[in-house]
């Protein structure tokens, strides 16, 4: 999934850019809301991470301005314990949850996870896709019952794959999900992790469709 952090703490940013990286997850950081636009302008992002009180503004602004051009992006608020006001005008103008600072790292990419599904239309996080059971929450998959690891690149791959089964999903698509601003794109980056993920768990699960992209079947 490609994230949007917008946060204007380094400190916080920082640990939220590295944690979110090491799942699996491309993120970029931006520390002002005209940056933020500006990202917003070049990339359809799976998730926002919004901060509230920013150098050149309010975050509340640009939720006001996606949410009126029709934008259902999801939304997370970050905010400090005592800006109860701003987290209930983030929620009423459309924001999907919120974090208050400081928060527990693992409790923020639950909570992306989870925002993340709802928007995708499945709030149960179960995908059956042939002999595999897919739990995106929980990063699971079972393959016959019996466990299958993954890596955070190969997690964000099927991430991207999973959430519309049945479509072909284009390699462009695909890098968009797995590389920030900045990052040096390799040629066969994707190729090589779908290859793994078809290794793993199975090449009828994983289809590839030539010259087009790659796509798997929900049962």
């Amino acid at each position: 999934m490609r994230v949007l952090l917008i946060e204007d703490d380094a400190i916080l940013g920082e640990a939220v850019r590295d944690y979110v990286t090491a799942g699996g997850h491309a993120v970029d950081w931006m520390q002002t809301l005209d940056d933020a636009r500006g990202s917003l302008r070049a990339v359809s992002y799976g998730l926002i991470l919004l901060d509230l009180r920013l150098p050149d503004g309010s975050g509340i602004g640009l939720l006001k301005d996606l949410r009126q051009k029709g934008d259902a992006t999801p939304v997370i608020i970050l905010t400090a314990h005592d800006q109860i006001s701003d987290r209930i005008e983030g929620l009423n103008c459309g924001a999907d949850d919120y974090l208050v600072k400081p928060f527990n790292l693992g409790e923020l990419t639950a909570r992306m996870l989870a925002v993340a599904r709802r928007y995708g239309g499945s709030p149960v996080p179960l995908v059956h896709v042939g002999n595999l059971v897919i739990n995106a929450g929980d990063r699971r998959v079972l393959a016959d019952g019996r466990e299958v690891m993954l890596s955070g690149r190969e997690w964000a791959v099927l991430d991207v794959l999973i959430a519309r089964p049945g479509a072909v999903i284009s390699k462009a698509r695909i890098e968009e999900a797995l590389y920030a601003f900045g990052s040096e794109i390799e040629s066969n980056t994707v190729e090589v992790y779908v290859s793994r993920l078809r290794k793993k768990l199975g090449k009828d699960n994983v289809v590839t469709v030539r010259g087009v992209g790659y796509k798997v079947e929900e049962r």
